[in-house]
C-alpha cells in the first residue's frame, strides 16, 4: 500500500519562494545577456583561428581555381562552426561580419583591398552577410535547444534516481546522505544537512561537490538560521525575508505538519534557477515522505515487538499457574503426610515420599532456570561468559544433572577419538543437553549421545528410539509454548520452553539446533558449536 503526502506551504512562504525564483531569472537573464554580449578570450580565439582556417581554405580553392560560390560556402560553414563551439552570441554576429569583409578584402577584385569593381558584389556581400547571420543564428539556438534537452533530461533522471534510491534506503541516515548527494548533482552547490531527534535540531553534517566545503556553513549565525526554518516551518536565509544577511538558503524537510530536518544549499550570490527550484522541492518532499515512511515502520516494528514481549509475558504466566499447581501440591502433600503420619509410614514408603519431594523441587528448579533463560534472551540481557571447554568433560558433567532416575534407561556415550573442544558458554550448553536429554528419558529407554568433528564445528547428537516425531508436528517443535501430540518440550508437565530455549542459546553461540528422524523409529536432535583448535589463556 503506497503513501501518499503532500507539502503544505502558506501563502507568505509560496510568495517568498516566487520572489525569490524571480529574482534568480531575472539575474540569470541579465548574466546570459552580458556573456552575450562580451565574449569570453577562449571564444575569440576560437573565432580568429576558424576565420583563418577559412581564408587559407579560400586561398587554396583559389589557386585550383574553385569558383567563388565555393569559397562563399567555407566562409558560411565557418559561421555555423563558430556559432557551434563559442557560448557568445556576439561571436556568431560578429563571424559574419568579418566573413564578408575577409571575402572582400581576399577573394574581389582589386584584391586585398575593400573596394569591388562589379556591381553585383553588394548583393553578394548582403545575402552572404544574411546566409550567416540565419545560418549562425540558426546553430546557437540549436545548441542552446540541445543543451537544454540534456538538462531537462539529467535533471529528471536525478529525480527518477533519487526516488529509486530513497526505496532502497534501510535507515534516516541514509536517506539523507542519498538526498544531499542527488541535490549535489542536480546544482552543483554544497549541501549541510540538519536532522531531527526528539523534536530537536542536531547538528549539521556538510556534503560538498568539490574537494572543500563552503566554509559559509560553518558560520556561527548559520545553525540559528537553520534552527529558525525548523521553529517556523518555512524557509529562511537567502533569497527569502526571514534572517536573509546570509549567502545559504535553508528549506524545511517536512510532510504536512511533521518536520524531519532541514536542508541548506550554498547560494553565494547564485540564484537557483526555476526548474531547479522545482526539482529541489520535490527531492526535498522525497526525502520528508521517505522519512515518514521509515519512522512509522519502525514505530509498528516496535509495537509489534512489544505486543510479542507482552504476549510472552501472559503465556508464561498463565503456563507458570498452570503447571506449578501439581509439583507443589505434591511437595506440599507429601510434607504433610511424612510431619502427621511419620511414626506410621515404614522406611520404603518414607523413601519414596522423599524421592518424589526431591523428584518434584528439581523439576521446580529447572524450570526456573529455563525462565530466567527465556526472558533474558527474550530482552536480549543475557550475558554470556565465554570459556574453551572440552566436550566430553562436558557431557559427564551433564549426565550427573540428568533428571528423572537415568539407572533405569541405557545411556550410551559414543565419543569421537579426537579431543573436541568448543568456546562457549558452558553453563548455557550444559542446560541445552540437559533440556534435551530429559525429553528422550521420558519417552525412551534406550539413548546414545555422539560427538564428532565436522570441518570447524563440533556436534553434539542425542539420539533416542521412541515412537518419534511426525512430519505435522516437527517444524513446530522449536517454538515456544508448543507442546505437541508427543509433549517433546521443557518438562513432563509440558510448559513448552526447552526445545525453543535451547535453539536461541545454540544459534546465539553460532551454531544451529536440528532434528531429525532415527531409523527405524525415534528422534535425533544434534546441534553444533564452533570448534576450537587449541586451549586459549582467557
Amino acid at each position: 500500500m503506497k503513501k501518499k503526502s503532500t507539502m503544505n506551504i502558506d501563502d507568505k512562504e509560496i510568495n517568498s519562494a516566487q520572489d525569490f525564483i524571480t529574482d534568480g531569472v531575472n539575474n540569470r537573464r541579465w548574466m546570459d545577456v552580458l556573456r552575450g554580449i562580451i565574449p569570453a578570450p577562449k571564444d575569440v580565439l576560437v573565432l580568429l583561428f576558424i576565420l583563418a582556417l577559412a581564408t587559407g581554405t579560400g586561398i587554396i580553392f583559389g589557386i585550383f581555381e574553385f569558383t567563388e560560390a565555393n569559397i562563399i560556402t567555407v566562409y558560411i560553414l565557418a559561421v555555423l562552426l563558430i556559432s557551434l563551439f563559442t557560448k557568445s552570441y556576439f561571436c556568431s554576429v560578429i563571424s559574419s561580419l568579418l566573413g564578408v569583409l575577409l571575402f572582400n578584402f581576399f577573394f574581389t577584385e582589386p584584391r586585398l583591398t575593400f573596394h569591388a569593381y562589379e556591381h553585383g558584389y553588394p548583393f553578394t556581400f548582403v545575402i552572404m552577410l544574411i546566409a550567416s547571420l540565419i545560418t549562425g543564428t540558426l546553430a546557437g539556438k540549436l545548441k542552446n535547444h540541445a543543451k537544454q534537452s540534456a538538462q531537462a533530461a539529467f535533471r529528471t533522471k536525478v529525480m527518477f534516481d533519487t526516488n529509486q534510491l530513497l526505496h532502497q534506503a534501510t535507515d534516516e541516515n541514509e536517506i539523507i546522505c542519498i538526498t544531499a548527494t542527488q541535490l549535489i548533482k542536480l546544482l552543483n552547490r554544497d549541501i549541510i544537512a540538519y536532522t531531527e531527534t526528539n523534536g530537536q535540531l542536531n547538528k549539521g553534517q556538510v556534503f560538498c561537490h568539490g574537494t572543500e566545503p563552503d566554509n559559509s556553513f560553518l558560520a556561527k549565525n548559520e545553525y540559528g538560521i537553520a534552527e529558525k526554518a525548523f521553529a517556523t516551518k518555512k524557509r529562511a536565509g537567502a533569497g527569502t525575508n526571514t534572517l536573509n544577511d546570509t549567502k545559504n538558503l535553508y528549506l524545511t524537510i517536512r510532510t504536512n505538519q511533521n518536520v524531519y530536518g532541514v536542508i541548506g544549499i550554498a547560494i553565494n550570490n547564485n540564484p537557483i534557477e526555476s526548474f531547479e527550484n522545482n526539482v529541489l522541492l520535490s527531492i526535498i518532499g522525497e526525502c520528508a515522505l521517505a522519512i515518514e515512511n521509515y519512522r512509522n515502520a519502525k514505530a509498528k516494528e516496535e509495537a509489534a515487538l512489544l505486543a510479542q514481549k507482552e504476549q510472552l509475558r501472559a503465556n508464561l504466566l498463565r503456563a507458570i499457574s498452570h503447571d506449578l499447581r501439581t509439583p507443589l501440591t505434591s511437595i506440599s502433600g507429601n510434607a504433610s503426610n511424612l510431619i502427621s503420619n511419620s511414626v506410621f509410614l515404614d522406611e520404603e514408603t518414607k523413601l519414596q515420599m522423599y524421592n518424589d519431594i526431591y523428584d518434584d523441587s528439581k523439576w521446580l528448579i529447572s524450570l526456573v532456570e529455563n525462565l530466567l533463560s527465556v526472558t533474558r534472551l527474550e530482552d536480549g540481557v543475557l550475558n554470556f561468559n565465554m570459556t574453551t571447554e572440552l566436550i566430553d568433560d562436558l557431557i559427564d558433567e551433564a549426565l550427573k544433572h540428568v533428571y528423572y532416575k537415568k539407572s533405569e534407561h541405557n545411556i550410551i556415550v559414543d565419543k569421537s577419538d579426537d579431543l573436541l573442544l568448543a568456546k562457549m558458554d558452558a553453563k548455557l550448553i550444559l542446560q541445552v543437553i540437559i533440556n534435551i536429554m530429559d525429553n528422550a528419558i521420558k519417552y525412551t529407554p534406550d539413548i546414545t549421545i555422539r560427538t564428532r568433528k565436522n570441518n570447524n564445528m563440533v556436534s553434539i547428537s542425542i539420539e533416542d528410539n521412541g515412537d518419534g516425531i511426525d512430519d505435522e508436528t516437527k517444524p513446530k517443535v522449536f517454538e515456544m509454548f508448543f507442546t505437541g501430540n508427543n509433549k517433546i518440550v521443557d518438562s513432563r508437565r509440558s510448559l513448552g520452553l526447552g526445545l525453543s530455549l535451547c535453539k536461541s542459546i545454540v544459534v546465539a553461540h553460532g551454531g544451529e539446533l536440528v532434528l531429525e528422524d532415527n531409523k527405524p523409529h525415534g528422534c535425533i536432535f544434534t546441534f553444533t558449536l564452533p570448534a576450537q583448535e587449541d586451549f586459549q589463556i582467557e
